[in-house]
This record gives C-alpha cells, structure tokens and sequence, in this order.
C-alpha cells in the first residue's frame, strides 16, 4: 500500500509540473509550438540519460535484447510534444489541452487490454470517465479563445488525440522495460534519451527564437530542467510503482493545475463550470487513491508460469501470430 502511495504522490507532483508549462509558454510568445515542444522534452529527455549512465551501462544487454521496445517508446518521446504544443496552437488551448489529456488515460487502458489482456476494472473505468469530464468542463470553462478556423481546430484535435496515444504509448514502454527487469533510471534513460536526440534536429531548426532573449532563454531552460527532466524522473518513480493506465489518468489533475496558474499569474477567469471541472477531477484521484489495484507487482521470474499479462514487446513489433497462445482457441 505505501509502495502505490509513494507513487501516487510522485505523479501529482509531476503533474503539478507539467501544468505550469503553458503558463511558462506565455512568457516567450515568438517561439512556435515545435521549438518549445523540442526544447523541453528534447534536453530534458537527454539529461535524463545523462544520469541514468551506470544504470544504462549495467542493462545495456536487456536493453539490447528489447531494443524495438525501445525504438517504440523513443518515437513516441519525440513525437509527443510536438504533437501537444501545435494541438493548442492551432486547436486552442481548451481544444488542445482536452483532447490530449482525456485521450491518454483511455489509450493507455486500452493498450494494456489489447497488448497485455488486462481486464479494465471498474475502479479505473469510473476514475477515467470522472478524469475526462471534468477535463471538459474545466477545458471548456477556459474557451474564450480567439476564434480560428474550422480546418485548424480539426487539425488540432487530430493532433491532440495523436499527443495522447503517444502519451500512453511511451509510458506503457517504460513500465514494460521494468516488468521485463530493467531498472528504472535505465529504462527511463534509454527511452527518453533516445527521444530527445531525435528532438536535437528538430530544435537547431526552430529553435532561435528561444535564444533571442535572456527571457525566453530563461523560460527554455525551466520548461526542460524542471517540468521534463525533474517531471519525468518523478513520472518513472511512479511508474514503478502503479500501472500505466493508473499513471495517465492521475495526470489529468494537469488541466487543473494550469487553470488555476491561468487565473493567479496570467489573469485569466474560471466560472462555476471551471470550479466543477476541478471538483469533478479531485473525486476521480478519490476513485483512484481507495481502488484496490493500484500497485504494480514486479514480475519474479521463476516463481509463476507465464500470464497473459507477460506478453512480450513481440505483440507490438510482430503482431498477433507471436503472442504466446495466439494459435490456440482461447484468441
């Protein structure tokens, strides 16, 4: 029970983070979507394998041996915040930040029923339902955007929705790397600091305007060193302690955390719908902090025979035919 309190905790502190990026955003209005997305998720993914060097060094064979695993999760890394920040600046903040963040607790339960079998327990199906309505309604008390057009805000949905699945995908990875007996830091390493090189091209290309004031400089290097590389040392710590659906839909208190920096620093006004939004979130982390299955219980080799639940990374790469069982009656 205290290992899923402590990662609870360390999610909330994460997400608590992550909900001060927008607010950060503002204070560098020249630079674009992609620079930022680069800047903070591209350096801070790569301090992240900076530490995690003797972890990397000593699982450097279990991470060759999963390296498409790997190659997965990086991906997802690099094409998530790219794919967040232009959902919100084409989409609309509401837009943006409501479609990424509500779809990614659905994709990640959805991946461990497909991938893994796990049944979605009730617990988790009522904490992500609360978790996505009061996203909602928290997103659409704070749609007093600029009007844009009808193409834009489909292209930000559709990028919001590819922000979330990423989001669930690579969070899945790495909670799969450790149920495969790779360590935390280096399953965090490998994963994320694979997906920041893949950023560095993306930043030298966009990324002058960070680097045109000591302001916007300032607010590059807070958006990596704090909400990305502190933020997912803490989202690792959690990882390893619940599962990844439990993880995704805890960090749906985010939205609210950037409504209320919105209303404190940026000046913004939240109405009754806003207020409920934040109610509605808070009685979804209720759901998830009395449910009875948050931990995770590292696998102990040896001890059980093999369960739906230990399906290799093959079910990704290769498909359904290299599943354990996959050509017996039971599907």
């Amino acid at each position: 029970m205290k290992r899923a309190t402590g990662g609870v905790a360390a999610i909330l502190v994460t997400s608590f983070l992550w909900g001060t990026t927008g607010t950060a955003a503002t204070f560098a209005p020249d630079a674009g979507p992609l620079a930022i997305g680069a800047a903070a998720l591209g350096v801070g993914g790569l301090l992240q394998a900076v530490i995690a060097l003797p972890s990397l060094a000593r699982a450097r064979q279990a991470l060759r041996a999963h390296a498409g695993l790997v190659a997965i999760g990086a991906l997802a890394v690099a094409i998530y915040p790219l794919a967040f920040y232009s959902a919100m600046h084409l989409g609309g903040v509401a837009i943006g930040t409501v479609v990424s963040l509500a779809s990614a607790p659905l994709a990640s339960g959805i991946l461990e029923r497909v991938i893994e079998r796990r049944p979605l327990s009730r617990w988790w199906m009522l904490a992500a339902f609360l978790g996505v309505l009061g996203s909602v309604l928290l997103c659409l008390s704070r749609a007093g955007e600029p009007a844009v057009s009808a193409t834009a805000t489909l292209a930000g949905v559709g990028l919001g929705l590819l922000a979330g699945t990423t989001y669930a995908l690579y969070s899945w990875v790495v909670h799969r790397l450790m149920h495969h007996q790779v360590g935390r830091g280096a399953s965090m390493g490998a994963v994320f600091g694979a997906g920041g090189a893949l950023l560095m091209p993306v930043l030298l290309v966009t990324g002058a305007p960070l680097v045109a004031s000591a302001q916007s400089f300032a607010v590059a290097a807070y958006m990596a060193l704090v909400p990305m590389f502190l933020g997912y040392f803490l989202f690792g710590v959690g990882l390893a302690r619940v599962r990844p659906s439990t993880a995704t839909t805890l960090t749906l208190t985010e939205p609210a955390v950037a409504a209320i920096l919105a209303v404190v620093v940026v000046g913004e006004r939240l109405g009754i719908m806003g207020w409920s939004g934040m109610a509605i979130l808070a009685a979804a982390l209720a759901v998830l902090a009395f449910a009875p299955t948050n931990v995770t219980r590292p696998r102990v080799v040896g001890r059980r025979p093999a369960t739906p639940a230990d399906v290799p990374e093959d079910a990704l790469l290769a498909g359904p035919a290299s599943r354990p069982g996959a050509a017996d009656s039971r599907g």
